[in-house]
């Protein structure tokens, strides 16, 4: 399944150590409806920047409703960019239990837009 939209986010620092930690929320529009609140950890660099980030998500996606965790994994250097997001594995709830896909995201003209693709174990969600 495949659901796209845009979100908004605010990232709101907590810490300033050599790695940086930020509260983060996010309020989702189109083929997922919803919002997350999250941690993100970050650390910059001349020859980069890379960002680990946990977030959970609240709402539907599909038209189903509840519950699941997004795990970030971002690396920038030397013009290279490389960016995991995944559905958490077993992290569904409700009628989103069973649920698995990754997520891409884009920036453009300073419009946060996202591409889903994901799946949800029907089998998983009637044995509970």
């Amino acid at each position: 399944m495949h659901a796209e939209g845009t979100f908004e986010v605010e990232l709101q620092p907590t810490s300033a150590s050599p790695v940086e930690t930020l509260d983060l929320k996010k309020r989702f529009a189109g083929g997922l409806e919803g919002t997350s609140e999250g941690t993100m950890l970050a650390s910059r660099s001349e020859g980069g920047a890379m960002y680990t980030a946990m977030e959970k998500v609240q709402g539907t996606l599909g038209g189903r409703a509840g519950t699941f965790v997004l795990v970030h994994r971002g690396i920038m250097a030397a013009g290279k960019e490389e960016l995991e997001i995944m559905v958490a594995p077993g992290s569904g709830t409700a009628e989103l239990t069973g649920l698995s896909g990754r997520m891409s995201i884009q920036i453009e003209d300073g419009v946060h837009r996202y591409t889903m693709e994901y799946d949800v174990a029907e089998e998983e969600r009637a044995s509970r």
